[in-house]
C-alpha cells in the first residue's frame, strides 16, 4: 500500500433512514466518490478491518478528526461518519456539500 494516500472531494452530507421504515438516525454520512472509493477499496484489499472498514484520517474546514470508512452495500463506494461533533464546528446541516480531505492511516 502507498502509505498516506489522500482523498479530496466534495460530497452532500445525508443523514441515515431505516431502510425497514423504522424512521431516521442520528447519523449522517459523507459518500465516497466512485474513484476515490475505488482506489481505497484497491490499496486495501485484504488488509480491511471487520466489516471492510478502513482507518483514515479526515479534515473538513478547520476539524480534523480519526474515524474509519465503510464500504456501502449497494454502491460499492465508502461512506464516512460525520460526527455531531465536526457538524456543530463547521456548521454542517444535511444536504450541504461538504469538502472532505481523507487521509488513510498508516496502520489501516
Amino acid at each position: 500500500m502507498s502509505d498516506h494516500a489522500t482523498y479530496s472531494f466534495t460530497a452532500p452530507l445525508w443523514r441515515w433512514r431505516d431502510p425497514k421504515g423504522g424512521g431516521e438516525g442520528a447519523w449522517h454520512f459523507v459518500t465516497v466518490p466512485g474513484e476515490p472509493s475505488d482506489d481505497i477499496h484497491d490499496l486495501m484489499d485484504g488488509r480491511a478491518k471487520g466489516f471492510g472498514s478502513v482507518r483514515v484520517a479526515v479534515r473538513v474546514g478547520a476539524t480534523s478528526w480519526e474515524t474509519s470508512v465503510f464500504p456501502e452495500s449497494g454502491t460499492g463506494c465508502y461512506v464516512l461518519p460525520v460526527k455531531k461533533a465536526v457538524r456543530a464546528a463547521e456548521g454542517l446541516e444535511e444536504g450541504d456539500d461538504v469538502d472532505v480531505t481523507v487521509t488513510l492511516r498508516d496502520d489501516a
